[in-house]
Order: structure tokens, then C-alpha cells, then sequence
């Protein structure tokens, strides 16, 4: 397997993180995934809008994102599925250990792979997932994609502990998202997911999924819900990079009414789009 790190493209076994580097140490670093349908890289630009949003809020020296696409493009001729996930992670880069930045002279560390993307089973599309839900705990900060992922990922073990595929985050009684999605439901027809705060990632799928509903005609309501408003919504349905458009069957053992009569439909235009690329 080959990786881009640093401005090289090398073999997986030549590259090794400093046990300095901030984002091993504080986990001062931002990702990116993108997802690749047939050799294309998939709303590449709202991934670096995103993540040049990131760096600028941590206050990271200019980061020259422009060669990263090229890199991603050199890593994908050694991939040949024809779904893909590209990962990108900027950290702050080396320095011994001191809460203080480095000084503008440090470089970042970029690292940068491909790996074959195995979607989910078609049946576990169709019938639904269940999910169970969790306090979020997480930072005030979660529109800034970090490596700091300790609290999703707690909480998505908690809910495979349980046998669930998610866990649907809960912050003051109303739902943020889930441990990697955003969180949709539909009631009376409405298309319903909490707009952007400080709690709430900019999801890239969430952003053209609603660029996807205004286009089909569904109405959309960018407002907060309650856990009761969404266990007693006609559907329940979750979007993200690897996630796509998927439907939720149950939470916390209760059915949800319907399953994936809007949420095929989206996923369906979501596909549409990635093959018009």
C-alpha cells in the first residue's frame, strides 16, 4: 500500500509519525474522508471548504491544500475498486511536547491513503439499521472535524455492546447526530435535521442531501428535534461519507413507523449525482 505523506508518495512501511507530533500528542489534527465512486473523488471541493474552515479556526499556518488532490489522484491508480475512501489528516506537526503552538517555521504533518471502500450489505440497506441513543459529550466544537474522536467512538462501541449499528447522540434532550452521520427524520412529509451549530458537523452528505430534496420537491425544515419528536416521526434516517443515505428501522427497540420510503429515494439521487461526476 502506498500513502502520501509530506509531499512523497511512499510505501506504508516507510512512513512513521514522530512520537512528537502534536496530533499523536494532543490530537491537534483535522481529517477529511472522501468518498470515491468509480475513480472520482466525490464533492472534493466541499471537503476542502470544510477543512480549510477547520485550519483557520485552530490557527494553523497557511496550509497549501492544492496538491492534495493531485496525491489523491496518484494514490487512486493503485486502487482499482470502484468504490474507494480517501482519508486526508493534517496535524499541527512536530515540536517537544508544550501546550503552545510550535512557531510558523514548523511544518504540518499531511498524511494522505486510499483503501478499497466495502459498502453495506443491500439488505441492511433496505430493511433499516437500529441504533440506540447516548449522552453527547463531546467538545463545544464539533463543527471543527478533529481527531478527537474519543467520545463518538465510546459511544459507537456502547452501541455495538448492544447490538445496535449506531448510536444517535443526545445533547439537553434533543438530538445532535449520530457518532459518524448526520440525523434526519420526515414528518408529514417534512424533511427535518437540526441546522448547524457548534454541536453539529456540516456534514458534506447532509449538505447535498438537502441540495437533493429541494430538487425532488421535499419540503425541509432546518430545525432542532427532541428524542420523543423523533421516536414519534414516520421515518428516521442517517447521512455520511460511508454512511450514504441510510435508514433507521428502530431506536432503543422502538420501530420507527416507516423505513426508507424518502430515505431510498435520496440515496437513489444521492447515486445519480456521484455518476453524473
Amino acid at each position: 500500500m502506498l500513502a502520501y505523506f509530506n509531499g512523497e508518495i511512499l510505501a506504508a512501511e516507510q512512513i512513521a509519525i514522530s512520537m512528537d507530533d502534536r496530533g499523536f500528542l494532543f490530537g491537534d489534527a483535522l481529517y477529511e474522508v472522501v468518498h470515491v465512486y468509480r475513480g472520482q473523488l466525490f464533492a472534493w471541493d466541499l471537503h476542502m471548504q470544510r477543512l480549510g474552515q477547520g485550519l483557520a479556526e485552530l490557527r494553523y499556518p497557511d496550509v497549501r491544500l492544492e496538491g492534495l488532490k493531485a496525491a489523491a489522484v496518484a494514490l487512486l491508480r493503485e486502487v482499482e475498486d470502484e468504490e474507494v475512501l480517501v482519508y486526508i489528516q493534517i496535524s499541527r506537526g512536530v515540536q517537544p511536547r508544550s501546550h503552545l503552538f510550535p512557531g510558523p517555521s514548523t511544518p504540518p504533518t499531511v498524511l494522505v491513503w486510499a483503501r478499497p471502500l466495502v459498502p453495506l450489505d443491500a439488505q441492511v440497506v433496505a430493511q433499516g439499521v437500529s441504533t440506540v441513543t447516548a449522552v453527547d459529550d463531546r467538545w463545544a466544537k464539533v463543527w471543527i472535524k478533529t481527531v478527537g474522536l474519543l467520545p463518538n467512538v465510546m459511544a459507537k462501541q456502547a452501541a455495538n455492546d448492544q447490538g445496535a449499528f449506531d448510536a444517535i447522540l443526545v445533547r439537553d434532550g434533543m438530538v445532535t447526530e449520530s457518532t459518524s452521520a448526520n440525523v434526519f427524520i420526515v414528518e408529514a412529509g417534512v424533511l427535518r435535521t437540526a441546522p448547524v451549530t457548534n454541536y453539529i458537523l456540516p456534514g458534506i452528505t447532509r449538505h447535498i442531501v438537502l441540495e437533493l430534496a429541494g430538487e425532488l420537491g421535499m419540503k425541509v425544515n432546518l430545525r432542532p428535534f427532541s428524542v420523543a419528536e423523533m421516536m414519534n416521526a414516520d421515518e428516521v434516517f442517517l447521512t455520511g461519507t460511508t454512511t450514504e443515505v441510510l435508514a433507521v428501522r428502530e431506536v432503543d427497540g422502538h420501530a420507527i413507523r416507516r423505513v426508507g420510503a424518502t430515505s431510498q429515494k435520496l440515496l437513489q439521487a444521492l447515486h445519480r449525482r456521484a455518476n453524473q461526476i
